[in-house]
């Protein structure tokens, strides 16, 4: 490539031709003839049961395809994309919240999950950056072909709405398994082909280990460290659960399982399926730097956004076989369909038990639920489609806008965590810890912003190289740039200064940090105006750690009083 600008490089790149246009349309087919199977040819269900049938599969969904749907539903577009981009800017520190993960699904599966489940909900809690999940990957899209972003994220907004507002929960399971296999067979075949180019797996291990990129878990303990081993278990199990045990998403799936030993083993399911992509997604990082190791594409602007470095890679790796790079955009694409259609599908849930029913004067009839449901989908759906014009607008804005959203997630979980474990905490308690919590959140998030646009605020990148570069580039600075990723969340915080401030903390312990300030305003006021009584409130609607104390409580009171009229009885005779 000597003598040819980087410009140059970039169209020789974009070898997306027929057969990859075929791959990607095949994939969309197949959404939309699963969307037409469960609505409009599967045997209807009985009458009553429309609702459950919609929103939770009638409780009768099958452990494996719900389990793949779970892992569709946590990976989006935005983690594969952004994941990979992780490990090659900041190395693999952030992938010690496996320890994290595991942690999780225990105190999911003991606390929070019978609680649901047994209560049969159908609504918990939804909040999803829809647009933001289709733009990405349609800046992938536009990476490999050229073509507008605002001419593909319609099409597949169209086509997403389709198959989940007539299909309901079993169209968008069935069409997330099928997306979950191209997610897994997309990074697969990356990483094998793209291994074999650079020359085996030790050239890409050497090369990681000799950029430092591969590194032992960090043991110091600071809370402004962007990534050491504390805030990647301990802080990372609080922000998984939150994103695991009081999702809309997650939890509506969980809830389409007859029973709770089936949402358990599903729940293991999905932690091991998620593990493994995590782990796909973690070489690919380091594969991308192997890759480039001598000619950085952030900094000569191959690539220009650094989301952009996984479709490169496979444009250079498998751009001269037809059918492949349609492979890889289908995966990415799924991965992102699947965020939309579980966001749609749980909105059309939470607008209906949250909104409709209880405002209804009377109870609302099977064909008012089925159209308010399907509307919900259609009208959300639209929403997000022009809300992607606006995305694209907000250019740096993006970030503070993603970022921002943290801010809910250690509030909610502390609500919810109230609500199922401290039996004590009243409604009042509740909302005040909750609006305390969320109001310092805030300020931490917008400190820390500001920090970083400020320069305040820095954190230390990997080396990289451009001596090796064959091509013509305008030199730039390789740029701190924050990972845009669902697994890994936007705000990135390490101290430049030696002081502490509170908003330098990791952003690892943001979701803690907003659950304990609501966890602890929330207890103090419920003492303060009168907490509940805990033997008078139902055990069902705790976890069955606190159920077992309850019932304990009661039978002793039980006991005590049976003994104490004995004794009366006695005394009188």
């Amino acid at each position: 490539m000597a003598g040819l600008s980087v410009d140059d490089v970039k169209v020789s790149l974009q070898k997306f031709g027929l057969y990859d246009y075929v791959v990607f349309v095949l994939m969309l087919t197949s959404c939309v003839m699963i969307g037409i199977y469960f609505g409009f040819l599967k045997k209807k269900a009985k009458k009553g049961e429309a609702e459950a049938d919609y929103l939770v599969g009638n409780r009768q969904m099958n452990i494996i395809p719900v389990s793949l749907s779970l892992i569709a539903s946590f990976i989006s577009g935005i983690s594969l994309l952004g994941t990979p981009t992780e490990i090659y800017l900041y190395g693999v520190q952030y992938m010690y919240i496996v320890g994290g993960v595991i942690t999780m699904g225990f105190i999911m599966m003991y606390f929070y999950l019978p609680v649901f489940h047994n209560l049969k909900l159908t609504s918990t809690y939804q909040m999803a950056w829809l647009p933001i999940v289709i733009y990405v990957p349609a800046l992938a899209f536009n990476q490999v072909t050229g073509i507008n972003v605002h001419l593909i994220t319609p099409i597949v907004c169209v086509i997403c709405i389709f198959y989940t507002c007539v299909g309901g929960l079993k169209a968008v399971v069935w069409t997330d398994v099928v997306q979950t296999v191209l997610m897994f067979g997309a990074m697969v075949l990356i990483i094998v082909k793209g291994t074999l180019d650079v020359g085996g797996l030790s050239v890409v291990m050497d090369r990681a280990k000799a950029s430092g990129r591969i590194e032992g878990p960090d043991l110091r303990f600071d809370m402004t460290t962007r990534h050491n081993i504390y805030s990647c278990v301990i802080g990372g199990v609080i922000y998984w659960l939150k994103t695991n045990a009081v999702s809309q998403n997650m939890i509506q799936r969980y809830l389409s399982l007859p029973t709770l030993a089936a949402a358990k083993k599903a729940l293991w399911t999905f932690i091991f399926g998620t593990l493994v992509l995590l782990a796909l997604c973690c070489y690919s990082g380091l594969l991308i730097y192997a890759k480039y190791y001598d000619c950085d594409p952030l900094t000569t602007k191959l690539a220009n956004a650094k989301d952009q470095l996984l479709p490169l890679l496979v444009m250079d790796t498998l751009g001269d076989f037809p059918g492949l790079p349609g492979l890889f955009v289908a995966g990415v694409f799924s991965a992102a369909l699947s965020s939309l259609s579980t966001g749609l599908n749980s909105m059309s849930a939470v607008v209906l038990e949250d909104f409709f029913k209880p405002f209804s004067n009377r109870p609302l009839s099977e064909k008012q639920t089925s159209i308010i449901m399907r509307a919900v989908v259609a009208v959300f759906g639209a929403i997000c489609v022009a809300l992607v014009l606006v995305v694209e607008k907000l250019g740096s804005v993006l970030q503070l806008s993603m970022s921002l959203g943290s801010v809910s997630n250690g509030p909610l979980l502390g609500i919810f965590t109230l609500g199922v474990l401290i039996p004590w905490a009243n409604g009042t308690g509740a909302i005040v810890g909750g609006s305390v919590g969320l109001v310092v959140m805030i300020w931490v998030c917008l400190k820390a912003q500001l920090a970083i646009a400020t320069g305040e605020l820095a954190f230390e990148l990997k080396p990289v190289d451009t001596r090796g570069c064959s091509y013509h580039f305008i030199a730039t600075e390789p740029m701190s740039m924050l990972a845009i990723n669902t697994t890994t969340p936007p705000i990135e915080s390490t101290p430049a200064e030696p002081e502490f401030a509170l908003y330098h903390i990791s952003y690892l312990w943001y979701t803690t940090m907003g659950a304990l300030i609501t966890i602890v305003i929330a207890v103090i006021v419920s003492f303060i105006v009168g907490p509940n009584k805990p033997d008078e409130m139902n055990p069902n609607l705790f976890s069955p750690v606190i159920q077992r104390v309850l019932i304990r409580r009661r039978i002793a009171a039980r006991t005590q009083l049976e003994m104490a009229t004995g004794g009366i009885k006695e005394i009188i005779q």
